[in-house]
């Protein structure tokens, strides 16, 4: 089995977004398709790894937020099977709610940051089982649910590789993991048990749409586990205050910086981990954590 990584080269960045190509035996997989944003910049990479995009016919995508499933719809149309949890089915078939949500928050950015986004006709969406097994000639790909992220969470396994989507974190280059926590799914008990069926998994590497392999699985996923719960907890005195989202911003965005320049990122590549994980999203995310969690209605 090959794995080419295919980057995205979001807003003009490396290591932000990937995309995964799988081969073996002749046989050919894409997992993630980055946002339809970025659609030329991977058929031109998918070229550069000596194939045609058109001759893709299985797409897994780990979840259906832009980052990672914006251009699955492009796939279909040329014929490609989309491969999603059975949550995620109605949005790819009908994404008007899906892009009016993203629309109240980007505002005119939604052309430049994620592209068109169309529908897909049912017939060429698969909703994917927790543990189904979907073979592709020499490929199999066992599917892992791992809501915490979102609840259209799917980790796939191939092999002894985990394309880890958003569940194993965001980590760039040299630098620290960070939990994207975007409303509206995050739950930081279900995020940790699905860190545990990954690491259950043995796998001998994570893919991270955020971005590359990880090796030393056992410390990488200890670490996020860790700043799942600073992240948390850092949020829990402004949830108990009702402070307005508006104003924790700022500080939850200091914060977020401080501990990236701390762990060595440099101050030219905090604006990579922002393109691949925004914390001003993560505020709105914890604060309703918190309210689900504990049932009070604040900020």
């Amino acid at each position: 089995m090959k794995i080419h990584l295919l980057d995205a080269h979001f807003l003009g960045h490396n290591d932000v977004i990937a995309a995964f190509l799988v081969e073996h035996d002749g046989a050919l997989a894409l997992v993630e398709t980055g946002p339809h944003a970025t659609f030329k910049t991977l058929c031109k990479a998918i070229k550069m790894a000596g194939f045609d995009w058109r001759d893709i016919k299985h797409v897994l995508l780990t979840h259906i937020h832009f980052d990672h499933a914006g251009a699955a719809w492009a796939m279909a149309e040329a014929g490609a099977t989309i491969y999603v949890h059975p949550v995620g089915v109605r949005h790819l078939h009908d994404p008007t709610k899906l892009y009016n949500s993203a629309k109240m928050i980007y505002g005119d950015r939604m052309e430049e940051l994620w592209g068109d986004m169309k529908g897909i006709p049912l017939e060429k969406i698969h909703p994917t089982a927790d543990n189904e097994v979907l073979t592709f000639g020499g490929l199999q790909f066992r599917a892992i649910h791992t809501p915490g992220h979102a609840v259209h969470h799917i980790a796939r396994q191939c092999g002894d590789a985990i394309f880890a989507g958003d569940a194993a974190g965001v980590k760039i280059g040299g630098g620290p993991v960070m939990p994207p926590c975007p409303p509206p799914d995050i739950n930081i008990e279900d995020w940790k048990t699905s860190l545990d069926k990954i690491q259950a998994a043995k796998p001998a590497a994570l893919w991270l749409t955020h971005f590359g392999e990880i090796r030393h699985i056992e410390e990488h996923l200890a670490e996020l586990r860790k700043r799942l719960d600073a992240w948390a907890t850092w949020m829990y005195p402004y949830y108990l205050s009702g402070e307005a989202a508006a104003s924790i911003t700022p500080k939850f965005m200091a914060f977020v910086a401080a501990d990236l320049l701390a762990n060595g990122v440099p101050q030219t590549d905090i604006a990579r981990y922002e393109g691949a994980n925004p914390s001003w999203m993560s505020v709105a995310g914890l604060l309703r954590y918190w309210n689900k969690k504990e049932g009070t209605k604040v900020g």
